[in-house]
């Protein structure tokens, strides 16, 4: 440097800056980490996130008699990728011709969730045909 340089404070050459160790490893460490979150991201996406929701209903369990009404448990899951609004689930039992329906709305099953609800009669279901199914949902 001369003595006009050493006075404005201006360098002539530009040493490149230093890195220590410790920055070395940082940034070894910030960059398999982020690289793990995208392949993580990459991997869910293309897996089966894209599957459109699939809804299952059983009712394996046993119908309950509550002071001459009927109880009718059952459960409904999605085995799909996304995430379902709105569900309605409809029950249907006819007995002797005579035709009783019942409804259930869940708010939201998110992928692998499960949920529980009874639909109650006034009829014993055992006594003739019972219907259970997802009728509807709606995509977020």
């Amino acid at each position: 440097m001369n003595k006009a340089d050493e006075f404005t404070g201006n360098k002539t050459e530009q040493d490149p800056p230093k890195r220590s160790l410790a920055e070395w490893v940082t940034l070894g460490i910030a960059s398999s980490i982020l690289a793990v979150i995208l392949s993580l991201v990459g991997y869910s996406w293309l897996k089966d996130e894209n599957q459109p929701p699939t809804l299952a209903i059983s009712n394996n369990e046993v119908t309950r008699e509550i002071k001459g009404l009927y109880y009718v448990p059952f459960k409904v899951i999605n085995t799909g990728g996304e995430t379902a609004e709105s569900v309605q689930i409809i029950a249907e039992l006819e007995v002797n011709g005579k035709v009783e329906t019942g409804e259930q709305q869940i708010d939201f099953l998110s992928r692998n969730e499960r949920q529980e609800g009874a639909f109650i009669f006034s009829q014993d279901p055992r006594q003739g045909k019972l219907t259970i199914r997802v009728a509807s949902y709606k995509l977020p």
